[in-house]
């Protein structure tokens, strides 16, 4: 299932967005004023829609867009001027003020279109191997650089995505230039 996540600047419109999703039934995840606990969270999650507006409290959207996993969508939300400046077509952008039942259709289409990915591709199951090799680079990211385990899963999958190699390729890679 899809976890939703809203972040704005104030924190009291992502918490206004939240409750209004709420009580239109969905169930939100997260609600925030800035893309580090976004990141946090997306690394716990396998899919998600990220509702957001231009610039929180720490980075702007198309610098959290780059962060995101592949099974996350953006949604932003701002105002028609600040939307005629992103270029980044895979952005679901929605003009302010906002109309409920618009958001509601966004986030329904992004929905269906997962449900229809899912449906037509499984991810593939990691092996024992594959699991030992991404789980000794994060051992050695760890021990020779200080990271928390979850920094260094964030590492392999920032640098995996950038690289377009698969996790695995690159917890190798890790482990060769050690």
């Amino acid at each position: 299932m899809l976890s939703i996540i809203v972040a704005f600047p104030k924190l009291d419109d992502a918490n206004k967005i939240k409750n209004i999703l709420v009580r239109n039934g969905y169930e939100v995840a997260l609600s925030c004023n800035n893309a580090a606990q976004i990141i946090s969270l997306c690394g716990k999650l396998e899919e998600g829609i990220i509702i957001c507006g231009y610039k929180l409290a720490d980075m702007m959207y198309t610098e959290l867009f780059g962060y995101l996993p592949g099974g996350f969508s953006m949604i932003l939300l701002a105002s028609a001027k600040r939307l005629v400046e992103c270029y980044e077509p895979d952005i679901i952008k929605l003009a302010m003020p906002l109309k409920i039942n618009e958001l509601a259709v966004a986030i329904n289409n992004v929905y269906h279109a997962y449900k229809r990915q899912k449906k037509f591709s499984k991810p593939k199951e990691r092996t024992e191997e594959e699991k030992k090799i991404i789980n000794d680079a994060k051992t050695l990211l760890i021990s020779n650089h200080g990271m928390s385990e979850e920094e260094a899963h964030r590492y392999i999958q920032k640098i995996s995505m950038d690289s377009g190699n698969s996790m695995v390729e690159t917890a190798e890679m890790i482990l060769i230039l050690k």
